[in-house]
């Protein structure tokens, strides 16, 4: 049966990304699994380099890119979402705060799901809203456990330090207060792919009135649970979903 897809370019980046999925290689071992021309081997690779499909070991050999893994836990945002909902709510109504799920989408987040206050002062993100990676203890959580490399790219101009990511992966939360809005303060936790990479983050926000210096002192407990719950969510459809359907 011919596998070619008629765009020749396309194939020949497919059986490089093939290749690579039974571990790292050095130029001459991709050459001589994908049978193509070396100079093509290596304009592939480090054209998918660029575009983080492919990446580097520290012995200099091409391996399997970040970009990847990304895609994949894309793939399983509507799981997220249909279970994001629910567990909103009920982290909002035992911490009596508005409860948000944003992702990562390049150098910003997103705010992909929601449960507001129903009345008094509240910290009221939409759906949809656009908010800063250099602030908030959303953003903390989502570049916490990113590559050496991103993590430092992200905390150019970042209103938190490479010291205070090392204590969210330490004690698996975020805090902030008035550091994305004055007033505001606001608690986070990961949510985690089947893989084990964090694709999501699961915040309660409001005014520090409520909130206090120390909100993690406050609602970490919850705001963790409420990731948990989301993180056990996607490792359950993966393991759900037959073998062959994942091939």
């Amino acid at each position: 049966m011919d596998k070619s897809s008629g765009v020749g370019v396309l194939d020949k980046a497919a059986i490089v990304l093939g290749a690579l999925e039974a571990g790292p290689a050095t130029l001459a071992q991709l050459v001589a699994a994908t049978h193509l021309a070396r100079p093509t081997a290596h304009r592939l690779a480090v054209a998918l380099e660029h575009h983080r499909l492919v990446a580097r070991d520290m012995q200099g050999r091409f391996v399997l890119g970040p970009r990847l893994a990304e895609l994949a836990s894309a793939a399983g945002e509507d799981r997220l979402l249909a279970a994001a909902g629910s567990v909103l709510v009920a982290v909002r109504d035992h911490t009596g705060e508005s409860a948000q799920l944003y992702r990562r989408q390049g150098d910003q987040r997103i705010c992909v799901a929601a449960a507001e206050k129903p009345m008094g002062l509240r910290d009221s993100i939409p759906v949809g809203a656009t908010l800063t990676m250099l602030a908030g203890s959303a953003a903390q959580i989502l570049l916490a456990w990113e590559e050496p490399d991103r993590l430092h790219r992200g905390l150019r101009g970042a209103q938190f330090t490479a010291t205070v990511l090392s204590g969210v992966r330490r004690r698996g939360w975020a805090q902030s207060v008035s550091e994305r809005e004055p007033g505001v303060a606001s608690v986070s936790a990961p949510v985690r792919g089947p893989s084990g990479r964090v694709i999501a983050a699961v915040s309660v926000s409001g005014p520090i009135e409520r909130m206090t210096r120390q909100p993690g002192r406050l609602h970490a407990n919850a705001v963790m649970a409420a990731a948990n719950r989301l993180t056990d969510v996607l490792r359950s459809s993966e393991e759900s979903t037959p073998a062959a359907a994942r091939a």
